[in-house]
């Protein structure tokens, strides 16, 4: 598994992760639960370590640390989640449940979730990081119109780790987004890497082109994440998947080579 360094630290983290939303928010179905223990094992089996969820996500968390720790996995991931409500006590009860939820007593990145009153929450996660309770800080987001006012935040806020949206069909983080972060070393963690589902349904029917050998791709799922992951400003993607099949391929888009300048240009060109 490629790894990337977390600018702030100097940590390496493998490329490729997964994220929990809708996936891990299940109930208690033994037949469910031990698809996504198969999931986690796989992860770490293939050299991944980030986990990423959120209290916004259901049951994920909870689920997540069930799992993980029924599995023994626990202290082999990086458990990322986020705050995800205002004000500063209500943030701290939730970051604490989130905490208990994943079995953690130091988390290694909280984030705050789509910047919801990320200045009361900063305050508090700078607190806690010079305590050891967490490791990493991070802001998130998912759409574009949230792009500018992440710039400015980054710009005066420094933190460790930035989360947005970025794939095949949506390049705008390019265009301010990733250079910044790459000026203030932040690391950048890519969500939505297959727009929703969508561009496999650009592609459906289509044959993977055969130049995608040149840089060890297999699949159309391996092409859209080998695109995000080889832009320098990446530092991890986190697709989400309930199957152990699409995770082994998701976990294969990290290893072995990734597209130059040359191929981004041509991967691009597919979309139109």
């Amino acid at each position: 598994m490629i790894k990337r360094i977390v600018p702030s630290s100097g940590e390496s983290l493998p490329v490729v992760g997964v994220g929990t939303w809708q996936t891990f928010d299940v109930g208690e179905s033994p037949e469910t639960r031990k698809n996504l223990t198969d999931v986690l094992h796989t992860l770490v089996e293939w050299g991944g370590t980030m986990v990423d969820s959120s209290p916004m996500y259901g049951r994920s968390e909870k689920v997540v640390g069930d799992l993980s720790s029924g599995a023994g996995l626990n202290k082999e991931l990086f458990m990322a989640t986020k705050v995800w409500t205002t004000g500063k006590e209500e943030g701290i009860r939730q970051m604490k449940q989130s905490m208990e939820y994943l079995r953690r007593s130091k988390l290694d990145l909280m984030q705050i979730h789509n910047l919801v009153d990320w200045r009361t929450h900063l305050e508090t996660l700078r607190k806690w990081k010079e305590e050891g309770i967490i490791r990493y800080i991070g802001l998130t987001h998912y759409t574009d119109s949230a792009h500018d006012e992440m710039a400015k935040i980054i710009q005066s806020n420094p933190v460790d780790f930035m989360q947005i949206n970025y794939n095949l069909a949506d390049r705008n983080a390019e265009r301010r987004l990733f250079p910044l972060a790459q000026d203030m070393g932040i690391a950048v963690i890519a969500n939505r890497p297959f727009e929703e589902g969508a561009l496999f349904s650009r592609t459906k029917g289509k044959e993977l082109p055969t130049w995608a050998g040149e840089f060890d791709c297999q699949s159309w799922g391996q092409f859209f994440l080998k695109f995000i992951l080889s832009h320098p400003a990446i530092t991890c993607v986190i697709p989400g998947t309930a199957k152990v099949t699409h995770m082994i391929d998701n976990l294969k888009a990290g290893i072995g080579k990734l597209p130059d300048a040359a191929q981004r240009q041509k991967m691009a060109s597919i979309l139109k």
